[in-house]
């Protein structure tokens, strides 16, 4: 394994660095290490060690927060220097949730008497069969009494039975707020429930009832194998990935889980760079249903939680198939002792029909398939799996894609009462429509550092000497020179490219890249809502920023209660020049989840993707090399 400075940290680096806070600031008892992360060197440090081998320094980012003084704190700890270069108190802000927290406040809860007495007043009597979730509470929401304090609200579930689904059971009305420094549990909210009904809400073969089963009369399946003898056809060489044409470097955080950098293209003689860093930051999963079960569910799963602490092994066979090579990922607990996550991370190739065909008259038929590298990983976050996948393409196309799956939040409802916010799926039961928003942090380098975006539109020309039949379309680009937003247009299918206006292609034009933004979607608030202000930036589908390192995360780094968004809408206010600049594109998409019978008990992936594609890149289709079929 070959290191490289943007490699994330190490076991032994996590150690390191908590043992130098615990001895220069007494970090210790009392105090949970939120979050651990690799301060990621500079652009130009990273091309330094890449044609000089001059090693930058390492150093790692901590956030702490201190139980008894209810305080965040950020650290900077030189890993090659064994010395702490910085150690500030961040008032007023509180650090993301973890998952010990989580744990925690499950077991503070249903230990406590008041819960205890509201679960037997609804003959809810065996505890090992209830299920407490503990969400995160948006700022704007947190009662008056507890402001200032790091608060979870819960949720509860009751299972059918040992190992059944517990989210088929919603204990409607009961929720309790509990102080997570401390969990103290503050407030018992026992209201109204209506009876339970019966429903069917398994998923586990050996618990679905038989008279579900006996509606089954799917056939079976034969082996469908994927088979690769001589091994795949890219390489790992540690981070380092390498597969026709491209390369590209595997990292992973607590927050982003997967992130890719240094993506470049091999262009004959030419290695050409595309993209310094992609990855995903933040993601907003608003409910829209303002009853008193589901009003409070405004998550960050990114800011809040972290896709990286969520992240799940992945298992041969069921999640990826084929010739696959695992990366395994480091994290650590609250306490900073670093655990390992086995097979984090998938890389591997797919066959994909078609890449190109041709059947002429005389000469008869060429074809090419495609083949495609995934980079994939999943993440399990409470009741819904997101599975991530990073395509590269032999074209020279880069594919982002999400599915979401998992188990709807459900309620039920009293014979007759109405449940406007979301559908029937199943006996008096209803999941609530919500909205999955998915900010991807794109920090292209086209060519190098020094690009311009350009909204690139479709114009209908007037009838006119020139268009007589109204057939003529014009394409117009506009260059974007000072930071701000934009927003997406059905009616000129609107895209947006970086292009290097420094540089040229044989043809003359300048080399880009674009952004096919299939999956942006409207966040369909009402005016002055709460819990769109602390999420602004999914109120536009496209964002451009100067690069900056200190500007991560579009909603602000400290999203937990968080009132305002500190991201974005700040940070463009300055009105920067974006134009022949090293920029950052945030593109926000996602899934508008209008509910279904049909995602119950357990939802079908729910698949929304966009594209980075080449526009003038090269002169040429690049994939006019690919090599026919064996027997063609």
């Amino acid at each position: 394994m070959t290191f490289h400075p943007l490699d994330p940290l190490s076991t032994n680096e996590f150690r390191a660095t908590t043992a130098a806070l615990s001895r220069d600031h007494g970090v210790g008892a009392g105090w949970r290490y939120t979050s651990i992360e690799l301060v990621e060197p500079s652009k130009t440090e990273v091309v330094a060690f890449e044609e000089s081998q001059v090693v930058p320094e390492r150093r790692a980012r901590a956030v702490l927060f201190d139980r008894g003084a209810n305080l965040t704190h950020v650290a900077v700890v030189s890993l090659t220097d064994d010395v702490v270069r910085s150690f500030d108190a961040r008032p007023g802000e509180q650090a993301n949730v973890t998952l010990d927290e989580w744990t925690e406040a499950d077991a503070a809860l249903r230990g406590h008497p008041d819960v205890v007495a509201a679960l037997t007043r609804r003959g809810i009597t065996d505890l090992d069969l209830v299920f407490m979730d503990t969400w995160t509470y948006g700022g704007a929401l947190v009662p008056e009494q507890y402001a200032g304090r790091r608060l979870g609200w819960s949720d509860t579930w009751v299972k059918a039975s040992a190992g059944a689904n517990p989210y088929a059971g919603p204990v409607n009305g009961l929720h309790c707020v509990i102080d997570l420094a401390t969990m103290e549990v503050l407030d018992v909210e026992d209201g109204e429930t209506p009876d339970r009904p019966e429903v069917m809400g398994e998923y586990v073969p050996r618990l679905i009832p038989e008279r579900v089963k006996e509606r089954s009369d799917r056939p079976p399946l034969r082996p469908l194998d994927v088979v690769q003898p001589e091994g795949p056809s890219f390489s790992l060489d540690g981070n380092l990935v390498e597969w026709q044409n491209w390369s590209f470097r595997v990292g992973f955080t607590y927050r982003e889980g997967m992130t890719l950098g240094r993506v470049t293209y091999r262009d004959g003689d030419r290695v050409r760079s595309i993209a310094n860093r992609l990855s995903f930051a933040e993601m907003v999963v608003p409910y829209r249903d303002p009853g008193v079960d589901h009003y409070r569910r405004t998550a960050f799963d990114i800011g809040e939680w972290g896709l990286g602490f969520m992240t799940t092994s992945l298992e041969l066979g069921c999640d990826c198939l084929g010739e696959i090579r695992y990366l395994d990922a480091t994290l650590h607990d609250s306490a900073g002792e670093p655990y390992t996550i086995p097979n984090a991370i998938c890389l591997h190739e797919e066959d994909d029909a078609i890449l190109w065909k041709h059947v002429d008259h005389d000469a008869g038929a060429e074809v090419r398939r495609s083949r495609r590298l995934v980079a994939s990983f999943h993440v399990t976050v409470a009741n819904y799996e997101y599975l991530i996948y990073w395509r590269f393409y032999q074209d020279g196309t880069i594919e982002s894609e999400v599915r979401a799956t998992g188990i709807m939040v459900v309620s039920h409802v009293a014979p007759g009462q109405s449940f406007p916010h979301g559908t029937l799926v199943d006996e008096r039961t209803f999941a609530p429509f919500h909205q999955h928003f998915i900010v991807a942090r794109l920090d292209l380098d086209v060519d190098g550092t020094g690009n311009t975006v350009m909204r690139s539109e479709t114009e209908i020309e007037p009838i006119g000497p020139d268009n007589p039949y109204g057939l003529g379309l014009v394409q117009v680009s506009t260059p974007i020179e000072t930071e701000g937003f934009d927003d997406s247009s059905w009616e000129t299918q609107r895209t947006w490219k970086v292009v290097n206006e420094s540089a040229t292609n044989g043809l003359g034009s300048h080399p880009a890249y674009k952004l096919v933004p299939t999956g942006a979607i409207p966040p369909m608030f009402a005016p002055g809502s709460l819990v769109l202000d602390r999420a602004q930036v999914i109120a536009h589908t496209v964002w451009v920023t100067p690069n900056d390192p200190e500007q991560r995360w579009p909603c602000g780094e400290f999203v937990n209660q968080s009132t305002v968004d500190h991201g974005l809408p700040e940070w463009v206010a300055a009105r920067r020049n974006v134009r022949d600049a090293d920029v950052v594109l945030w593109y926000v998409f996602g899934i508008h989840h209008i509910t279904r019978p049909e995602d119950w008990p357990i939802m079908p992936v729910d698949v929304v993707s966009f594209a980075l594609k080449p526009f003038g890149f090269f002169d040429r289709s690049p994939a006019l090399d690919v090599a026919p079929s064996p027997g063609h």
